[in-house]
Protein backbone atom coordinates (compact mmCIF):
# COMPACT_ATOMS: atom_id res chain seq x y z
CA UNK A 1 0.00 0.00 0.00
CA UNK A 2 1.43 3.95 -0.88
CA UNK A 3 1.23 6.20 1.54
CA UNK A 4 -1.25 8.02 -0.42
CA UNK A 5 -3.64 5.92 0.17
CA UNK A 6 -3.29 6.42 3.97
CA UNK A 7 -2.04 9.75 4.58
CA UNK A 8 -4.59 12.56 5.77
CA UNK A 9 -4.64 15.29 2.74
CA UNK A 10 -6.47 17.92 4.50
CA UNK A 11 -3.08 19.78 5.85
CA UNK A 12 -2.82 23.45 6.96
CA UNK A 13 0.63 24.94 7.35
CA UNK A 14 1.58 27.32 9.92
CA UNK A 15 3.92 30.50 9.43
CA UNK A 16 6.66 30.18 11.56
CA UNK A 17 6.12 33.91 13.23
CA UNK A 18 2.40 32.73 14.04
CA UNK A 19 1.96 32.94 17.83
CA UNK A 20 2.16 29.96 19.83
CA UNK A 21 -0.94 30.56 21.37
CA UNK A 22 -2.37 30.30 17.66
CA UNK A 23 -0.60 27.22 16.89
CA UNK A 24 -2.46 25.43 20.09
CA UNK A 25 -5.90 26.93 19.30
CA UNK A 26 -5.73 25.25 15.51
CA UNK A 27 -4.66 22.19 17.47
CA UNK A 28 -7.07 21.96 19.37
CA UNK A 29 -9.85 23.19 16.92
CA UNK A 30 -8.90 20.77 14.26
CA UNK A 31 -8.06 18.21 17.01
CA UNK A 32 -4.75 17.58 15.63
CA UNK A 33 -1.06 16.65 17.81
CA UNK A 34 1.07 18.93 15.06
CA UNK A 35 1.47 21.64 12.60
CA UNK A 36 4.08 21.63 9.53
CA UNK A 37 5.77 24.79 9.32
CA UNK A 38 6.47 26.48 6.27
CA UNK A 39 8.00 29.65 4.74
CA UNK A 40 8.11 30.64 1.46
CA UNK A 41 6.03 27.43 0.31
CA UNK A 42 9.01 25.11 2.19
CA UNK A 43 8.60 22.88 5.17
CA UNK A 44 10.80 23.81 7.80
CA UNK A 45 9.99 22.66 10.82
CA UNK A 46 6.81 21.13 12.85
CA UNK A 47 5.90 22.46 15.49
CA UNK A 48 3.90 19.05 18.40
CA UNK A 49 1.56 19.89 21.39
CA UNK A 50 4.88 17.96 23.01
CA UNK A 51 7.03 20.68 21.70
CA UNK A 52 4.61 23.48 22.82
CA UNK A 53 4.97 22.07 26.57
CA UNK A 54 8.52 21.07 26.49
CA UNK A 55 9.73 24.08 24.59
CA UNK A 56 7.39 26.95 25.82
CA UNK A 57 5.11 25.86 29.17
CA UNK A 58 8.37 24.20 31.08
CA UNK A 59 10.82 27.42 29.86
CA UNK A 60 8.37 29.77 30.52
CA UNK A 61 8.38 31.55 26.73
CA UNK A 62 4.33 31.53 26.24
CA UNK A 63 4.20 35.27 26.46
CA UNK A 64 2.24 36.73 23.27
CA UNK A 65 5.40 37.45 21.54
CA UNK A 66 6.55 33.55 21.32
CA UNK A 67 6.64 32.43 17.74
CA UNK A 68 6.46 29.17 16.52
CA UNK A 69 9.96 29.31 15.10
CA UNK A 70 10.77 29.65 18.65
CA UNK A 71 9.19 26.54 20.33
CA UNK A 72 9.08 24.61 16.66
CA UNK A 73 11.24 21.05 15.94
CA UNK A 74 13.46 21.98 13.47
CA UNK A 75 14.52 19.03 11.80
CA UNK A 76 11.63 17.07 9.87
CA UNK A 77 11.50 13.24 9.10
CA UNK A 78 8.99 13.05 6.38
CA UNK A 79 8.51 10.17 3.58
CA UNK A 80 6.81 10.79 -0.04
CA UNK A 81 3.09 10.22 -0.93
CA UNK A 82 4.52 7.51 -3.70
CA UNK A 83 6.46 5.33 -0.96
CA UNK A 84 5.28 2.12 -0.01
CA UNK A 85 3.57 2.34 3.78
CA UNK A 86 6.09 0.22 4.98
CA UNK A 87 8.66 2.73 4.47
CA UNK A 88 6.95 5.33 5.84
CA UNK A 89 6.69 2.47 9.16
CA UNK A 90 10.13 2.49 9.15
CA UNK A 91 11.02 5.86 9.17
CA UNK A 92 8.33 6.59 12.14
CA UNK A 93 9.93 3.68 14.11
CA UNK A 94 14.05 4.16 13.52
CA UNK A 95 13.06 8.70 14.58
CA UNK A 96 10.44 7.62 17.02
CA UNK A 97 7.92 10.22 15.95
CA UNK A 98 4.09 9.42 15.48
CA UNK A 99 3.74 11.34 12.66
CA UNK A 100 5.42 11.96 9.55
CA UNK A 101 4.31 15.22 7.00
CA UNK A 102 4.16 13.99 3.24
CA UNK A 103 5.57 15.36 0.17
CA UNK A 104 5.33 15.00 -3.42
CA UNK A 105 8.22 14.53 -5.98
CA UNK A 106 8.31 18.64 -6.10
CA UNK A 107 8.88 18.36 -2.32
CA UNK A 108 5.68 20.36 -1.84
CA UNK A 109 3.58 19.18 1.42
CA UNK A 110 0.18 16.69 0.40
CA UNK A 111 -0.54 15.08 3.33
CA UNK A 112 0.66 14.05 6.94
CA UNK A 113 0.77 10.20 7.76
CA UNK A 114 0.10 9.13 11.58
CA UNK A 115 0.49 6.73 13.62
CA UNK A 116 -3.24 6.16 13.94
CA UNK A 117 -3.21 5.93 9.99
CA UNK A 118 -0.53 3.00 10.25
CA UNK A 119 -3.03 1.13 12.82
CA UNK A 120 -6.12 1.76 10.02
CA UNK A 121 -4.05 -0.90 7.94
CA UNK A 122 -2.33 -3.47 10.58
CA UNK A 123 0.40 -5.13 8.81
CA UNK A 124 3.95 -5.88 10.18
CA UNK A 125 5.38 -2.54 9.46
CA UNK A 126 2.71 -1.04 11.71
CA UNK A 127 3.38 -3.37 14.34
CA UNK A 128 7.37 -2.67 14.02
CA UNK A 129 6.04 1.04 13.44
CA UNK A 130 4.87 1.66 16.90
CA UNK A 131 7.03 -0.84 19.00
CA UNK A 132 10.07 0.93 17.43
CA UNK A 133 7.92 4.41 18.59
CA UNK A 134 7.00 2.81 22.02
CA UNK A 135 10.70 1.69 23.16
CA UNK A 136 12.66 4.03 25.54
CA UNK A 137 14.82 6.42 23.95
CA UNK A 138 18.00 9.14 25.00
CA UNK A 139 17.09 11.14 21.46
CA UNK A 140 14.81 13.66 22.03
CA UNK A 141 11.31 12.87 20.31
CA UNK A 142 9.76 14.93 17.78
Amino acid sequence: MKVSEAMTREVEIIDPNAAVGDAARRMRDDNVGALPVGENDRLIGIVTDRDIVVRGVADNRLGGTTAVRDVMSEHVYYCFDDDDLEQAAKIMAEHQVRRLPVLNQDKRLVGIVALADLALTPTEASHAALKGISEPSNQPRR
